[in-house]
């Protein structure tokens, strides 16, 4: 990237943000409980360079909020997130972070805030609408941003757009593909699912977020890419979690790079680690997934799915318009984080019961876990 500054570049720099345009130092912009409001509305060519963030509001507005972006004119959004995601944090929660793509300046002044940024370039041909709806429980009385781009008199032929989608399962559906050995699976059709897309492009990373439900490890998952069609084995066949997010032998929490690594981690409950919260990160700006016609990106919940924890996810990628509509975006009270699960009372209501040994991917059980359970009826009786 670097070797690039020193060539002459087209276009002008210009700017969008929350400025008093008074002169005055309320440089911020309200937004009303319910409302959605556009940041900007640019018109003609150009490429977005540099997005920031700082907002004032109630909690989990990082998962209440949600930024969508359009391109040339289309009419279902490119980039659609609940904005803490978006900007590479999940479980509504504030943390450093330091990567390619983005930065997140986290604050305790005043309460839990950010200054939030990101850096992928966004190209446009024929305008760029970006929008933030608020569905917090009142209104958010200071949001402010810039968006930084080029403004240029056409974009060249060959780029492709930016695009982001959210997703959730809440938790893991429990496999249905499954040979008659458990721990075996051929297929990716009960995997995570973290991107389906239709189109030619590539493929540039995601971050994900796990509440685990179960303790032990929650990982052992592989990764699946499927470009061009569906098959088996897929084109890119990953050998753990871990691993695709570039680590080993576990997640080491502490360390976030500038392509992989882990953005939040809240330890578990108990030693057990029911209950911890992770958020891990891959983006490939080196090494983009190329697809021509389609790409089908998914991950196993745990080793052959063993598990059905809590993950949701943002993918991102670049592509030639239109694309395919995103999936209904989840309400609001699908997007909030879900409580600490007591395990004892509610496995039961998991889709792999806690006292099935298979959830643990391997692991051996806490001990408290090998407690005889009753059916949930005779227990609320």
């Amino acid at each position: 990237m670097l070797d690039q500054l020193a060539f002459m570049r087209d276009g002008q720099s210009k700017r969008v943000s929350s400025y008093d345009t008074t002169g005055r130092n309320k440089d911020c912009i309200e937004i009303k409980k319910g409302k959605l409001t556009t940041l900007a509305d640019i018109k003609g060519a150009g490429v977005i360079r540099h997005i920031w963030f700082t907002i004032m509001a109630g909690d989990n507005y990082l998962r209440r909020m949600t930024l969508r972006i359009y391109w040339d004119g289309m009419k279902h959004p490119s980039v659609e997130a609940p904005v803490g995601d978006f900007f590479g944090i999940g479980h509504a929660q504030l943390a450093p972070l330091n990567t390619a793509v983005f930065s997140v300046s986290a604050s305790d002044f005043f309460g839990p805030k950010a200054g939030m940024n990101c850096y992928w370039p966004m190209p446009f041909s024929n305008g760029a609408r970006i929008t933030i709806g608020n569905e917090c429980e009142g209104d958010v009385p200071a949001f402010y941003y810039y968006i930084d781009y080029d403004e240029m008199d056409a974009l060249p032929p060959d780029m492709l757009r930016f695009h982001a989608c959210w997703r959730r399962n809440n938790p893991c559906t429990k496999p249905k593909h499954l040979g008659k050995e458990h721990d075996v699976n051929l297929t990716d059709k009960d995997n995570y699912l973290i991107a389906d897309i239709r189109g030619r492009g590539h493929y540039v990373g995601c971050n994900m977020s796990v509440h685990n439900l179960y303790g032990g490890w929650w990982g052992e998952g592989d990764d699946m890419f499927m470009a061009d069609g569906e098959k088996w084995p897929p084109d890119l066949h990953g050998t753990g979690s871990e691993d695709y997010f570039g680590h080993a032998w576990g997640m080491q929490t502490q360390n976030a790079f500038m392509y992989n690594g882990v953005s939040y981690h809240k330890k578990g409950t108990d030693p057990a680690q029911i209950n911890e919260r992770i958020t891990v990160y891959r983006y490939h700006v080196s090494d983009p997934v190329i697809f021509h016609k389609s790409l089908r990106v998914s991950i196993e919940h745990g080793h052959a799915n063993d598990r059905c924890d809590d993950y949701c996810s943002t993918a991102y990628w670049y592509q030639e318009l239109p694309h395919k509509p995103f999936p209904k975006y989840p309400k609001v009270e699908e997007r909030l984080p879900r409580p600490d699960v007591p395990v004892i009372v509610q496995s039961p209501q998991l889709p792999i019961p806690i006292t099935d040994g298979r959830h643990h991917s391997g692991m051996p059980y806490p001990p408290y876990t090998l407690a005889p359970q009753k059916p949930l009826e005779k227990r609320r009786k």
